[in-house]
């Protein structure tokens, strides 16, 4: 039963910020609990003047939704791109959040998103979460609470099998395809899928929706082109179907570095990119090693951070 005071105690308040969507979720200790959605950001838009705007923005937002209902006393984020817990973005990003929320900056803490994901998935040393949205990583928390990662480089570097790699991947096949044969994505349900959502056909087009800004800001809205892919594949066109299973086979090999680095055991998935195809988890089964269990997950990682700040003495506040 609540406590007597547990009416009228304020929430904490739990984020799970990734390159596409924010999600919030402010819990009471009788119980309630609010949920809700803004614009994703990352640690990356820390950076540039244009993409530390967007952020801004995005927590502005964040805050008009989180305080309509009540201020939060506790804040724990899992945000993607963010390095060391303690480290200089996470500093930034704590007194950016606690300014925008009205909280000093030792009410507020920062865990990269994949090691909040992958303690919500399993108990310390128990098994490996491959977490795949718009970026791609795969994580393993060890018995000393020591997080171990492969892959989730970003946009430039890595995050093959993320959503953000699919649609880069797409849309570079279709125009090598018309380098070759201009007019061929006629006959592509994959080009027609993406340019659909693009507005038109033109090079010019794809050019101003890839490269008309910062690429931290961009890089949710290119994202969202893998639902064209998904589409596409279950209109049955062969190269989506083909890209699909790749991007499972290289979040695969993400699982399979930590297992041979860490030995076998478990392996859970987590993270939109997993909803779009079915073919993505069978390429990713494929790549595993024999025998190794695998897990489908429904993660509400923004709901275990509301959780998490609840039981303050779990999580040590900041220096």
């Amino acid at each position: 039963m609540p406590h007597a005071d547990a009416a009228t105690a304020p929430p904490v308040l739990g984020l799970d910020a990734g390159g596409t969507l924010t999600r919030w979720a402010l819990a009471w200790p009788d119980g309630r609990l609010a949920e809700g959605e803004v614009a994703g950001f990352s640690a990356l838009q820390l950076g540039a003047m244009a993409a530390r705007l967007s952020l801004m923005q995005t927590l502005q937002a964040l805050a008009g939704a989180v305080l309509a209902h009540q201020r939060p006393a506790r804040v724990v984020a899992g945000i993607t791109g963010l390095g060391e817990r303690d480290g200089p973005q996470a500093r930034q990003l704590r007194t950016l959040l606690g300014e925008a929320l009205g909280l000093a900056d030792a009410r507020v803490d920062c865990f990269s998103d994949i090691e909040l994901a992958c303690r919500a998935a399993f108990t310390p040393g128990e098994g490996v979460l491959v977490y795949a949205g718009t970026g791609a990583i795969a994580a393993y928390v060890d018995a000393g609470l020591q997080l171990h990662r492969a892959g989730g480089r970003g946009p430039v570097l890595g995050d093959e099998g993320g959503g953000f790699w699919i649609a880069r991947e797409a849309l570079a096949r279709v125009w090598r395809g018309e380098d070759e044969e201009p007019g061929r994505w006629q006959r592509s349900a994959l080009a027609r899928r993406l340019f659909e959502t693009l507005g038109g056909s033109d090079w010019a087009q794809t050019r101003a929706f890839v490269y008309g800004g910062d690429l931290a800001s961009r890089r949710g809205a290119i994202g969202r082109l893998a639902l064209a892919v998904a589409q596409a594949a279950r209109d049955g066109d062969a190269q989506a179907r083909e890209l699909l299973h790749q991007a499972g086979t290289e979040l695969g090999r993400l699982a399979a570095a930590l297992l041979r680095r860490h030995g076998a055991r478990p392996v859970a998935t987590a993270g939109r990119a997993f909803d779009l195809h079915p073919l993505l988890l069978d390429g990713l089964r494929a790549a595993l090693p024999a025998g190794i269990e695998l897990r489908s997950l429904l993660l509400q990682a923004h709901v275990g951070a509301a959780r998490t700040a609840a039981l303050s003495s779990s999580v040590p506040t900041p220096p």
